[in-house]
């Protein structure tokens, strides 16, 4: 099951983000499989590239080890899956929304991390990709549920970073700024209009844009790992800081 560059795995892969990286790793001559909740829209994205589509929920221990049992060895394992719910300030804070995303992005990335892990360390130069954010560095008002879920899971990150140290696994966080996909339309529980306006008046990175970002994380030298990468549109400058114009949007 090995192509030249070996076997990717892309967690989250039936859009934005995750469809982008499955898309940039097949065309650099990995083989991938990509795995989902939204299993049309997953094998929309893989039937172009080759991909073996998986059906894959990381909140979800069972459905983790099924897709894992279906994938033989692995180089490159892509921890995309993960989102926001909300911008409640703290004080009305829904916790079944925190507890979906700290499901999501911080136990969902350990369980595919865990389960992957042997394999990853079986290729001899296995490569661990963390899809994280800007808000893993930056609290803001009304993003305490996901600032905190980020943050840990850049806490996760660094650990496994540590504890792999001296072995042939290398880590990495990209950890991105305003992208525009879908997931600012969940955030928003399907308001595409407030979705639509987080991005009004300034140009967002696109979800390529992102995935080049992280092939050239798994490109690298054996011996080379790029622990930490933060990259912002030029029009945000932290967290909650950006540049609007007025008239047409990106303009």
């Amino acid at each position: 099951m090995s192509a030249a560059r070996g076997v990717a795995v892309v967690t989250g892969a039936s859009s934005g983000i995750g469809a982008a990286t499955a898309r940039a790793l097949a065309g650099a001559g990995f083989e991938v499989v990509v795995g989902a909740r939204r299993v049309e829209r997953l094998r929309e994205v893989a039937g172009p590239i080759g991909a073996q589509a998986l059906p894959l929920d990381v909140t979800d221990p069972a459905s983790v080890e099924r897709f894992c049992a279906e994938v033989p060895e692995c180089r490159v394992l892509v921890n995309n899956a993960g989102g926001a719910i909300g911008l409640e300030r703290i004080e009305e804070a829904d916790e079944a929304d925190w507890r979906r995303m700290y499901e999501t992005n911080v136990l969902g990335t350990l369980r595919m991390t865990r389960a992957l892990l042997p394999k990853l360390e079986a290729s001899g130069d296995g490569v661990v990709v963390m899809v994280g954010s800007i808000a893993g560095h930056e609290a803001y008002v009304g993003g305490g549920g996901y600032n905190a879920a980020k943050f840990a899971e850049r806490a996760l990150t660094r650990a496994l970073r540590l504890e792999l140290l001296g072995r042939p696994v290398r880590v990495s966080e990209v950890d991105p700024g305003l992208v525009e996909t879908e997931f600012s339309v969940v955030r928003f529980r399907g308001d595409a209009e407030r979705a639509k306006a987080v991005y009004e008046g300034l140009t967002p990175m696109r979800a390529e844009d992102v995935a080049e970002c992280i092939l050239f994380c798994v490109t690298r030298p054996a011996w080379v790992n790029v622990d930490q990468l933060v990259v912002l549109a030029r029009d945000q400058a932290g967290a909650s800081v950006v540049h609007r114009r007025p008239g047409p949007e990106g303009a």
